[in-house]
């Protein structure tokens, strides 16, 4: 009898058990339906000389800035969108987009959508809380005035930088970045990726270069004669390799997998390059970088 009983309780609660990992896992299963994708594209050009351009990219996408000569400022975005139907793409492409705020010397590029709280409460107060959790994209081609001042907000994707000599700071979450550096200054904060600085030749017209990168690989490409001072440092765990013959060592200091403090020629610009954990590597220039001439 006492077996019975048990026999039967086990079945009971077999069944809630059953029953309700289904009632948890069907939200789940409902948000699993493939999803298809579109991708629109749009341009912006805009007078612009001397200045600031500062660029919020999206929670993910690409952002590719090229200095030119002409006193414009280029933009061109793919803009990826997802939803399981035409119509739920219908009401996601006007919100995720890019705005212009422009004033006097100054452009901002600001990545908007549904990652942005604040956005969506002030330009789509009814938007679907089903739709904040589908993916999208943004990709940018920007050119620039070659002498403008750039600042870059970035999520996770790849980063082009070259031919700008301004003031350039830099902030990405992830990134597979290349910064190919014609002159002027940079500072360059990122979380995690492969990043490649490269200066293109000695007669580089940059004042300082900051590269701090928190956990991934770091190279820099410099040639044979140039004149700058270097300090390379590990902060945690990984190591230097280090195969730019040119680096002299300072007075008392010694180069270690860990540290490099040297002076590059007669010295000059002040290259910083900081790793978290990971690798750093200092080599022979490899690349040739070309001018725009457009």
């Amino acid at each position: 009898m006492q077996k019975n009983i048990k026999s039967k309780k086990i079945c009971v609660y077999l069944c809630l058990s059953v029953v309700s990992f289904f009632v948890l896992i069907s939200p789940l299963l409902a948000q699993t339906k493939p999803l298809i994708k579109r991708t629109t594209y749009k341009t912006e050009t805009i007078e612009f000389g001397a200045g600031l351009v500062s660029i919020v990219g999206a929670p993910n996408g690409s952002i590719t800035i090229e200095g030119w000569r002409k006193n414009e400022v280029e933009i061109s975005a793919d803009i990826e969108i997802q939803a399981e139907n035409e119509a739920d793409l219908n009401q996601l492409a006007p919100v995720n987009t890019f705005v212009l705020d422009e004033g006097f010397g100054h452009i901002r590029i600001t990545s908007v959508g549904t990652h942005d709280k604040k956005y969506l409460k002030r330009m789509a107060r009814k938007f679907p809380k089903s739709f904040l959790a589908l993916p999208f994209r943004i990709d940018y081609r920007i050119k620039v005035p070659s002498f403008c001042d750039i600042e870059i907000d970035g999520g996770r994707g790849v980063l082009n930088l070259s031919n700008v000599e301004g003031a350039m700071r830099v902030n990405f979450l992830e990134t597979n970045a290349t910064l190919n550096l014609a002159g002027g200054m940079l500072n360059a904060t990122i979380g995690k990726g492969n990043v490649e600085v490269v200066i293109p030749n000695g007669n580089w017209r940059g004042r300082f270069a900051d590269v701090q990168l928190a956990d991934g690989n770091l190279t820099v490409q410099m040639p044979q004669n140039l004149n700058a001072e270097i300090n390379a440092k590990i902060l945690r765990i990984g190591k230097i390799k280090n195969s730019f013959a040119a680096l002299k060592p300072y007075d008392r200091t010694k180069f270690t997998e860990q540290s490099i403090m040297a002076k590059a020629g007669n010295g000059g610009a002040k290259l910083n390059f900081t790793v978290g954990d990971g690798t750093l590597t200092i080599k022979n220039q490899e690349l040739k970088i070309k001018n725009s001439e457009n």
